[in-house]
């Protein structure tokens, strides 16, 4: 089969003939219909804390189309996605599918899918997957949707952790893909101003179709001042969705006494900050990782029933081909916001 495979820093992805994947006992194989890219499989392969191994083949947002199992009750031609959370070689040694101390994502030892050569992702014509973190997708969720359910979890995990309520003033600091799930279940969790805080124009907007009430350009505006203007004073929530050194310190100059700021974005390097100005006001800092599965099943659910649409955050779809191109330009965006591979495609 096809797949786009690592092979170090400073290389493009390869995409060519692999292996391909056959069910075992448990498990099925799955026909990639659309894989999303993530700015973790960006960081992942730059220098970094983090690096993948050579000949892993990334992605973790992927749905698509049962094409063989081995797993009672899992039929031919349903449709699913999966949590891309795989148990360490003890757990599955002692008989466990998912992780023995209920870590998931959190456990040390987690293997994720496309993050190892071991556990091959998305970025392929095919991939395998355990049925314990397989989710079918409902009648009304596309292929298309489900490969946006991971991204979307992210959010409502990070929503959930900054404990928003009726009425608060919420900041978001980067109009990706995360911080428009963000901005989605913050203005279903009841908050009344949710303003995002972005320099890509094409974000701005697009956060607007999500639920934001104001929007921010850091590059004409002083956020603050800004912030105020549209919401009548500081935010009592702020969600640090890119992860670049300097935010979180902004972060504490931005909030309002007993605020709380929850870290999403992934900083990669050392950072620094002054822990007085956050004491000062008495600041939670909560940083977050993943989801759970339950996180999943609410999106799938709300995606079901419409109550949310990932349409507008969308806005390249292309065949594996294409893929190391527009996987190497997502480092330097213009007017991308989520990018989805389709090895259905030419």
């Amino acid at each position: 089969m096809r797949a786009a495979v690592f092979r170090g820093i400073g290389q493009p992805l390869d995409v060519c003939n692999v292996p391909e994947p056959k069910a075992e006992p448990g498990c099925v194989i799955v026909k990639v219909h659309y894989c999303g890219i993530c700015g973790s499989d960006l960081h992942a392969t730059q220098e970094g804390a983090f690096v993948v191994k050579p000949g892993s083949v990334l992605g973790h947002e992927f749905a698509g189309e049962i094409v063989e199992s081995r797993a009672p009750g899992w039929k031919v031609g349903e449709l699913i996605t999966a949590v891309p959370n795989n148990a360490c070689d003890p757990c599955r040694a002692s008989g466990h599918d998912e992780c023995k101390d209920d870590l998931g994502i959190l456990c040390p030892n987690n293997r994720i899918t496309g993050y190892a050569p071991e556990v091959p992702g998305g970025f392929a014509e095919y991939v395998h997957v355990n049925v314990s973190q397989a989710l079918r997708l409902p009648r009304e969720v596309s292929s298309r949707q489900g490969a946006t359910v991971e991204p979307l979890a992210v959010g409502l995990h990070a929503v959930e952790k900054g404990r928003v309520k009726l009425g608060d003033k919420v900041l978001v600091i980067g109009g990706g893909p995360i911080g428009l799930a963000v901005v989605a279940f913050a203005k279903l969790a009841g908050a009344f101003n949710v303003v995002v805080s972005e320099y890509a124009e094409i974000r701005r907007n697009t956060s607007l179709a999500f639920g934001a009430t104001g929007t921010i350009d850091p590059a004409k505006e002083e956020v603050a001042s800004a912030f105020a203007k549209i919401a009548g004073g500081p935010p009592d929530v702020i969600f640090e969705c890119v992860g670049v050194k300097g935010l979180l310190q902004e972060c504490i100059n931005l909030s309002a006494p007993r605020g709380r700021i929850v870290v999403v974005g992934v900083c990669m390097h050392e950072d620094k900050l002054m822990p007085m100005l956050g004491v000062f006001k008495e600041i939670n800092v909560q940083f977050v990782l993943g989801y759970g599965k339950p996180d999943w099943r609410l999106v799938l659910n709300l995606l079901d029933k419409k109550g949310l649409d990932p349409a507008p955050m969308i806005t390249d779809v292309f065949g594996l081909e294409k893929l190391p191109g527009e996987f190497e330009a997502l480092r330097k965006p213009s007017k991308q916001i989520k990018l989805l591979v389709s090895p259905l495609q030419n």
